[in-house]
């Protein structure tokens, strides 16, 4: 049963990717049923009982069905189901705990600060302002100025009363895909070619992602010829250590800066990456010649253990 949907801002877009999977399966000879879920009806649940299905493919994203809440009644009722377990998804999902992880394994993650309502921002400038739990850039402010701070934070404490400040990385923007192979435990795990993304406008905002055509997408080595190869292996590297010392499992996105001095910073690690049209996963694993169909077949088989 594909989940899909939820409370949270990315609705539309987690119902897009749930339609995408459910068709996928389907195309690989699954039985599918895909169904709405929220806090508020999960009765969804109950039908996936009485129906006798094997295992649970969530595809929600935002803090209530990605962030760990979801999980956590998975893995009490305990079912089987693609995906992070619930700890490793609430930690990944705060971006603040996301760094203190990285930092600890000695993982470059850029400087940062947590700001409450009327604290001042320490970080030299540029910054980078955002909520410490949520997707898609929504209330991503990239700030230049002390000006722009404090237009910025004005609007983002009107949702957020603690927000997440990090050094702002100039550079080229980055993601690598990881996904396993099925029967090979943690030693399975691979990174898919990295993925050099161009925005028209000034950062990767939520239009970029999901609605504008003019994004640009720039996959592996033979594409991303100003950068070296071994430059590329090192962000793979990161982005599959971060993977492993955060507890991910099946599969996740790092997103990852790279400076002028080809530094890797990684910002954060998105562990129900997107299955819409331009979404990168899929995208990296087409790439790579595994077709949305045998991608979801292969996320299923892991979540199954065969």
């Amino acid at each position: 049963m594909v989940l899909a949907g939820g409370p949270d801002r990315e609705r539309e877009v987690s119902l897009n990717s749930g339609k995408n999977i459910a068709e996928a399966l389907k195309l690989a000879g699954y039985d599918v049923r895909l169904r709405d879920i929220t806090p508020d009806d999960l009765s969804a649940l109950n039908e996936f009982d009485q129906w006798g299905g094997d295992v649970i493919f969530p595809i929600l994203h935002g803090p209530w069905g990605e962030g760990g809440h979801l999980q956590h009644i998975l893995d009490e009722r305990g079912d089987t189901y693609v995906g992070c377990a619930s700890p490793a998804a609430g930690l990944c999902m705060d971006k603040h705990r996301t760094k203190m992880v990285l930092e600890q394994n000695n993982l470059p993650t850029p400087a940062s600060e947590i700001l409450s309502v009327g604290q001042p921002v320490t970080l030299d400038l540029p910054v980078v302002i955002k909520p410490i739990c949520d997707g898609s850039s929504f209330d991503l402010y990239i700030c230049k100025t002390s000006q722009e701070i404090d237009r910025a934070l004005g609007k983002i404490h009107e949702r957020h009363s603690k927000i997440l400040v990090e050094q702002f990385i100039q550079g080229h923007e980055l993601t690598v895909g990881i996904i396993g192979t099925p029967g090979y435990g943690r030693d399975g795990y691979h990174a898919l070619p990295v993925i050099n993304i161009v925005p028209a406008v000034e950062f990767y905002d939520y239009d970029a992602k999901y609605d504008r055509d003019d994004t640009q997408y720039r996959i592996g080595a033979e594409q991303i010829s100003d950068i070296p190869q071994d430059v590329l292996e090192k962000v793979q590297w990161c982005a599959l250590q971060a993977f492993s010392e955060l507890g991910c499992r099946h599969m996740a996105r790092v997103d990852v800066m790279l400076d002028a001095q080809l530094n890797p910073w990684i910002l954060e690690v998105n562990t129900l990456p997107g299955f819409t049209s331009h979404s990168l996963l899929p995208m990296a694993a087409h790439h790579n010649g595994l077709t949305l169909p045998e991608l979801c077949d292969r996320l299923v088989r892991m979540a199954l253990g065969v």
